[in-house]
């Protein structure tokens, strides 16, 4: 029998499936690590920590599987968006690890977001005018610090850090590179007045390859780490968004796909690109000339969630908490409270936001609040708003796409009941959700067949899903949900200026 390995780089772990050739897992593991904030709007990441995790989970995964390791036929990825690095002439690293909640440059991306050369670029590249582009950093940082730009031989993303110290080749999947900003999405190449934007030459990028496309020959010294063969072919992989889609089978056009994470995403994949005249979402090729992926990415999702147990209720002392998960506790409190919170809206706009208002000074907001609202309200209120967030992302994907026909839910979130009812009310629309919660490495796995010849196209990943939950829409609901939405709306629009100023007052007085 062959098998499979899929590798999830995310923003606070690293995930590692083994499976056999029909899917089935065989062995899991987990690695954490930090995301650094030492300065404000700061998000960075150590990308040997990163490398390490991989290695460690791939040494894991193969242990526990007790296989024949030449019967492992591929290993693929599924890799966080918009990262980047400097590296020197050696690959040594000069930075961290920007990741995409890095707001640094926001100031940069405030003043061109007024500029022609803005709309131009979207309507080149996909992406949307936002400091998490790799394109924004790279201006930001050519006018803050010089010299690290004069000193840097290499900007890289974080998989392509991986592929460089396992094979010593700077190699970047379009998906990946689509991501970036600096790439032409009409001529699958690097954007000219893109790099001319940024000042860096194409010889500082890695090569363009596919998603399917594979590399052999790893370093003798991690083969012996991992447990790995060196004849074993490293598919290229795609963005974790991407995978997410495939991993829950979402590639027919018409179909969502949702995750709710740390973080959250919206997305559907098409045959053909399709840019939104706005620039609200964005529009990256996953397999070029084949599949393209349409979208939204959120900041907030789970990790909103987080927020509330941590910071409303920190010192919990409620009977019935005991033994109990707090998260399962704080959805069984907001469970008890009847949709639309007793109308109290929760803008869920704490670290910024991406689609669909694109505002990394956006900031969060209960509207509505009053003496008789009491925190359970607060905690559905909560959850509402993340979905409602969600659903504005929708209804300017559905401008772009043509209508939502399914809904597929990945992501811790999909493991509350009471989140998917919430998301199938709110959308009027079931919402499916398979028993399978590892989405990216299950995409990842699909790409790694397809590389190596065992599969033709994505379609195969249908015989991979297994068992799907669905959620049906409770008509008694939607009044409700349509008329808080339409004041969601409203609010988040008519605060935009405050947003600004009440961002800069933290920044200035953040001690």
């Amino acid at each position: 029998m062959n098998y499979y390995i899929g590798i999830d780089i995310g923003t606070t772990s690293t995930k590692v499936v083994f499976y056999n050739q029909s899917a089935k897992i065989i062995s899991t593991a987990t690695r954490l690590y930090p995301l650094y904030h030492d300065l404000p709007d700061e998000a960075e990441e150590d990308p040997d920590q990163i490398f390490e995790s991989v290695i460690n989970c791939l040494a894991e995964v193969i242990k526990k599987a007790q296989v024949n390791v030449k019967d492992i036929k591929a290993v693929s990825f599924s890799v966080q968006q918009h990262s980047l690095m400097a590296v020197d002439k050696n690959g040594k690293p000069l930075t961290r690890l920007f990741t995409w909640a890095d707001n640094r440059s926001e100031k940069f991306v405030g003043n061109f977001q007024k500029t022609a050369a803005a709309k131009e670029l979207f309507q080149r590249t996909g992406v949307p005018t936002h400091p998490m582009a790799p394109i924004f950093k790279l201006m930001w940082l050519k006018e803050s610090d010089p010299d690290l730009y004069n000193r840097t031989s290499y900007w890289i993303g974080i998989k392509e850090y991986i592929f460089y110290k396992l094979f010593g080749k700077w190699v970047e999947d379009y998906s990946v590179a689509s991501s970036t900003g600096l790439l032409n999405e009409k001529t699958l190449d690097w954007d000219e007045a893109a790099l001319k934007m940024t000042g860096i030459s194409r010889k500082q990028l890695p090569k363009l390859m596919s998603s399917t496309d594979k590399i052999i020959g790893i370093r003798e010294e991690y083969a012996l780490k991992t447990g790995l063969s060196r004849k074993t072919a490293f598919v290229l992989g795609a963005s974790d968004g991407s995978m997410a889609n495939v991993g829950v089978g979402a590639i027919d056009e018409g179909t969502l796909a949702i995750t709710i994470g740390t973080s959250a995403a919206i997305r559907s994949i098409v045959n053909e690109p399709l840019f939104d005249s706005k620039a609200r979402v964005y529009c990256y090729p996953l397999l070029p000339k084949e599949k393209w992926i349409i979208g939204g990415p959120i900041n907030n999702g789970g990790i909103v969630f987080r927020w509330v147990r941590d910071q409303l209720f920190d010192n919990i002392t409620e009977k019935g908490l005991k033994n109990q998960d707090p998260y399962d506790y704080l959805t069984n409190l907001a469970s008890k409270v009847p949709a639309g919170s007793h109308g109290l809206i929760f803008l869920p706009y704490l670290e910024g936001e991406r689609a669909p208002i694109w505002d990394a000074n956006a900031r969060g907001t209960f509207f509505g609040l009053n003496e008789s609202h009491t925190r359970a309200d607060m905690v559905r209120a909560v959850l509402e708003g993340i979905v409602y967030n969600i659903y504005a992302v929708m209804i300017t994907m559905r401008e772009v796409t043509g209508n939502t026909k399914n809904i597929m839910a990945t992501g811790g979130f999909a493991r509350s009941e009471l989140w998917c009812q919430m998301m199938a009310d709110i959308f009027e629309t079931k919402v499916s959700v398979p028993a399978s919660f590892e989405s990216g490495c299950l995409g990842a796995m699909v790409m790694a067949q397809i590389g190596v010849g065992e599969a033709q196209d994505l379609s195969i990943v249908k015989k991979f899903i297994g068992s799907v939950k669905t959620f049906n829409p409770n008509p008694n609901n939607f009044r409700r949900y349509r008329e808080l939405m339409e004041i969601f709306i409203s609010i988040t629009r008519n605060l935009s200026k405050d947003f600004t100023r009440i961002s800069d007052f933290q920044r200035e007085f953040q001690n």
